[in-house]
């Protein structure tokens, strides 16, 4: 079932090249997307995944859902599990996944590359998502595929750093200083 997101914040984006979870898996094109508790969208979203295995699981559906919300085994999140992240702490959030590279536009629907700097992990976007439902010898789970993120607006960039400035450093431009560390 594809859902909509709307004006989410961006995390951990792996949208233009495909990459392995601490080197494990095939690799995949992920993102996930931060959305307050209180935001309407949440409903949709539940709704969305009860339809989901309602449709694998039929009359087992009920505690099918109720033994994966136990275990975190849907693509809904509670945030507070990943708090020493910036931005999760008091949200929820989707994780979605694909082997497939993602459409990824800006605001007037034109493709982004890498080299555009945007989307990146703490701005907001729209995103396509796709539920579905997993039962298999991994086990039973509700996930989403990634199918494409849009560049809403800007936000606090969560990737921290960034490049140093010149008065870090000390000037050895006399040499004594620089004689001293040979």
């Amino acid at each position: 079932m594809k859902i909509k997101l709307a004006n989410v914040r961006l995390a951990f984006p792996q949208l233009f090249e495909a990459k392995t979870v601490n080197g494990e898996g095939k690799p995949a094109f992920s993102a996930s997307f931060l959305i307050s508790p209180d935001d309407s969208q949440i409903q949709t979203i539940k709704a969305a995944i009860e339809q989901v295995a309602r449709d694998k699981w039929g009359a087992k559906a009920d505690a099918v859902l109720k033994q994966m919300n136990a275990q975190d085994k849907t693509a809904l999140h509670d945030g507070d599990v990943k708090s020493n992240y910036s931005g999760f702490e008091g949200n929820l959030y989707v994780s979605a996944r694909s082997a497939t590279r993602p459409l990824v536009i800006d605001r007037d629907k034109t493709l982004l590359a890498e080299a555009d700097g945007k989307p990146y992990a703490g701005c907001y976007v729209n995103a396509s998502v796709e539920l579905w439902a997993q039962d298999n010898n991994y086990g039973k789970r509700v996930n989403a595929s990634l199918r494409g993120v849009q560049f809403l607006r800007d936000g606090d960039a969560f990737a921290g750093g960034g490049a140093a400035s010149d008065d870090e450093f000390d000037d050895l431009s006399d040499g004594s200083d620089a004689d001293d560390l040979m």
